[in-house]
């Protein structure tokens, strides 16, 4: 397989996302250490083979190093690091104080960059990588999760920045997905219904599955990117189709929108509902890799609302 005799470790790897990229470098061969602030509800599996589980916090940068010095120990080296975890709640900006922010900016931003600094040695040790798992909430508005979309293009910038200078020895790349289909995603797009209506508005009609963004994240690790660093790979079903042309009529067809909605699913806002008023597909039509928390009724049409598994890990 292609990660045969490779450590990696994926920080947040015990559900959502995490857990799919966790699966996916299992099912390549790797050998894989999750880690999070608790333990997963079940062992993280894939192809007979089980993820070893390290607590961590990390946010304190001393947890970090212990985790490393503990990884080192006992597989003697690392060649990969995906710094998933992160994650936000739902909160405008007028409704969060400095440090309420601060501490969104901390897991998503300050975090991986202890995780990144701490692995270093490793790395360079057995010219690894780093993955970062961004998202497309830091390409665009983010509105309810404006510090998690900006602590999100921070860690793609960081990981331009970190590729030059750690080159030749370590890769940094960014994995930026979009919505994703976890456990936590009846919250934010009601039932399977709900899923199914704002999987139509991505063009390739569905939202991603955990494991397709973890084998992504095994390509990056893989000799098959061996020439890939500071880049950004966008996996996001081909991202949003614009809004302008759900009102545009320049063909004398009407409103795209209504064309959309003739067979029943159209445009996410009219049809996935968790409370069946509509608010979830408002909410969802545009959240990102499936979001931490569903945001609250009378939020602005398609807020995005962070990460895919309501990461605090």
């Amino acid at each position: 397989m292609e990660l045969d005799g490779r450590v990696a470790v994926v920080t947040g790897g015990t559900r959502g996302v995490g857990a799919g990229i966790a699966r996916a470098f299992l099912a390549a061969g790797a050998d894989v250490v999750v880690c999070a602030r608790r333990p997963p509800d079940a062992p993280v599996r894939s192809a007979g083979r089980t993820a070893r589980f390290l607590p961590v916090d990390l946010r304190d940068p001393a947890s970090v190093e212990d985790l490393f010095a503990r990884v080192a120990h006992r597989h003697g080296r690392l060649d990969v690091l995906v710094n998933n975890a992160g994650g936000a709640p739902y909160r405008l900006l007028r409704d969060g104080g400095p440090a309420r922010h601060a501490r969104v900016l901390e897991l998503n931003l300050t975090a991986p960059l202890t995780a990144s600094l701490a692995a270093r040695g490793l790395l360079r040790a057995s010219r690894g990588c780093v993955v970062m798992v961004g998202s497309v909430s830091g390409t665009r508005p983010s509105p309810g999760t404006a510090v998690y979309g900006a602590a999100k293009a921070g860690l793609e910038s960081l990981a331009r920045t970190m590729a030059v200078e750690w080159a030749p020895e370590v890769r940094v790349n960014t994995i930026v997905p979009g919505m994703v289909r976890t456990e936590l995603s009846h919250l934010h797009y009601g039932d399977e219904h709900g899923v199914a209506a704002v999987g139509r508005t991505v063009p390739l009609g569905r939202v991603a599955e955990p494991d397709e963004i973890g084998d992504a994240a095994v390509f990056l690790a893989s000799d098959r990117a061996a020439y890939i660093s500071g880049a950004s790979l966008l996996v996001h079903g081909g991202g949003e189709r614009p809004a302008y042309l759900g009102a545009a009529a320049a063909d004398g067809g009407g409103a795209a929108e209504e064309t959309a909605a003739a067979d029943g699913g159209g445009a996410a806002e009219g049809s996935a509902t968790a409370d069946g008023g509509g608010a979830a597909g408002r909410r969802a039509a545009t959240a990102p890799a499936g979001t931490p928390a569903a945001a609250p009724p009378g939020a602005p049409a398609g807020t995005p609302t962070g990460t895919t598994d309501r990461k605090e890990d």
